[in-house]
Parts: C-alpha cells; sequence; structure tokens
C-alpha cells in the first residue's frame, strides 16, 4: 500500500479557463504529439489501402498489450504497491506501455498518485468537475502541469525506472514510424491509428468514468460496464471499486466484472512472477 502525500497548490490557477492551444511549462510536446495523432489519421484517404484483417488484428493486439503494461506495471504494481513484478516481466509491461504512449513509469505514477490524494477536489488535476468533459478527458495532459514526481514517486526514484525517461521519444518515434518499414497502410494502422486509440481509451478512465456526483459516496468514480469491451476487458472500467480500495490488485470484484488484468497478475504470481499481491480484507 502506498501512502499519498497531500500536494501544494498548483501554481497554475484555473488552468481550465485557458485557450486549449495554451500549454503548462514543459508541456509543449504533449501538446505537440496529441496534435500530430488527431492530424495524422486526416491522411487516411490519401496513403492508405484498405486493411486486411490481419492487420488490425495485430493494431488491436499491440494497443491491447499496451493496455496490459499499463494497468499491471503503470497502475496496479508502480502506482499502488499492489503487487510486487519481476524484473522479467515488469520490463516488458513498461515498454509496452511506452510503445502505447502512456508515458514514462515517473510520469505516470506521479499524475496519478496526485490523482488519488486529492481526488473531487480543486487540487485534483483531472477532475470532469473543474474544467468538464474535455478537460479531463484530454486538455489536463497539457494544461494541468506535471505532478512533481520527487515528492509523489518516493522509493521509484531509482535508476531501475528513471533511465526510461531518456528512452520515451526514441520508442514513441519507433512507435509512430516504424510501420513505414512495411508499407503505408501498415503505418497508418500500427502507427498513428493504434497511437490514438490507445490515448483515447486511456482518457475515458478520467473522463467518463468520473462523471458520477462527486459528493456522493465515494465520489465522482463510476464503474462503467459497456467501456468493458473498449479497454480490451482488462478491468481499469470497474474504476468505482478501485476508488473504494485502490490498493487491491483485483479491480473488477464481482464474478461478472471480467479483469484481465488481475488475470495477468493471479498467473504471474502462480509462477513467482508477481509477489506481494494486495487484496482487500473485504473480498470473496
Amino acid at each position: 500500500m502506498v501512502n499519498l502525500p497531500r500536494p501544494r497548490h498548483s501554481a497554475i490557477a484555473e488552468p481550465w479557463k485557458k485557450p486549449f492551444w495554451w500549454c503548462a511549462p514543459g508541456d509543449r510536446s504533449t501538446f505537440a504529439w496529441i496534435v500530430i495523432l488527431h492530424l495524422s489519421v486526416l491522411l487516411a484517404p490519401f496513403v492508405t489501402e484498405r486493411p486486411s484483417p490481419a492487420l488490425l488484428l495485430t493494431a488491436f493486439g499491440l494497443c491491447a498489450l499496451g493496455g496490459l503494461g499499463t494497468t499491471v506495471a503503470f497502475h496496479r504494481a508502480l502506482a499502488h504497491g499492489a503487487a510486487r513484478l519481476h524484473w522479467s516481466v515488469e520490463t516488458p509491461l513498461i515498454l509496452a506501455a511506452m510503445l502505447n504512449g502512456s508515458g514514462t513509469p515517473l510520469t505516470w505514477v506521479a499524475n496519478h498518485r496526485l490523482h488519488h490524494a486529492v481526488s473531487d477536489t480543486d487540487e485534483d488535476i483531472s477532475a470532469p468537475s473543474r474544467g468538464g468533459f474535455w478537460w479531463a478527458h484530454l486538455r489536463w495532459l497539457w494544461q494541468a502541469g506535471q505532478a512533481p514526481t520527487e515528492r509523489y514517486c518516493g522509493t521509484l526514484l531509482r535508476p531501475r525506472y528513471q533511465f526510461w525517461a531518456r528512452l520515451q521519444e526514441p520508442l514513441l518515434v519507433i512507435s509512430f514510424f516504424g510501420p513505414l518499414l512495411i508499407s503505408p497502410t501498415a503505418w497508418f494502422w500500427l502507427g498513428p491509428a493504434r497511437l490514438l486509440l490507445g490515448l483515447h481509451l486511456q482518457c475515458t478512465i478520467n473522463s467518463i468514468s468520473h462523471l458520477g456526483d462527486a459528493a456522493s459516496a465515494g465520489g465522482s468514480s463510476k464503474n462503467v460496464a459497456w467501456l468493458a469491451p473498449f479497454h480490451f476487458l482488462q478491468g481499469e472500467n470497474w474504476h468505482k471499486n478501485h476508488h473504494d480500495d485502490p490498493s487491491d490488485a483485483r479491480i473488477g470484484r464481482k464474478p461478472w466484472e471480467i479483469d484481465v488484468g488481475w488475470w495477468t497478475l493471479a498467473l504471474f504470481r502462480k509462477f513467482g512472477l508477481a509477489t506481494a499481491v494486495q487484496r482487500s480484507r473485504s473480498a470473496n
């Protein structure tokens, strides 16, 4: 279980009231990346042929693998300490998440821990109650300001995780342009289309899954069943469950709440690749 420190107030006053193109200090590259992804999909009629079923399956498979890296490694293991992964599975999961555009382990963890520390308050960096749906879905990524890793990452500030920051830009270049070595059609579906899909699917957790009543018990977080297939049944859509007990490695609690992320951790634990796997005291 991770103890979350209370944050300092953001130095950026009400950034959701600024024009959407305004960027917090140091976040122009994030804005540029998101703009490039969206503009790239407009090239589809000019550079692509009809994709084969195998190509589409590969694109969705890579997106799902990246999502698994985010939910198992970034979210459950690193952000909440709900499990400890062996390096032999942690490393490829981090790599998959980064190739999917999820950022580095330290920046992802810092932002997420800040969110939990102040969920549904004015300091929540991604709450829809601050700036509305699109603020929570996308704009906070380049306008809220990065949560300080020194304050929120604690024992993760080690070379094992810090070196990923140096790899972020090369990995994104490979992820975006690499499929050009196959064909323009492969580039579009395995590059910008896949990356844009992965971006918006992850962002639905901050937006759609936080559209509940912030004044109710448990806050604005919601379990959104219809999002399950869009998250490849990996469990992130059971978001109220997660906010009720963030240290629980299993997010889908009921038998019908499918949670492939938890199944992955359970498989790792069986083979000794995941230890200290946390479960809620109230779990059945």
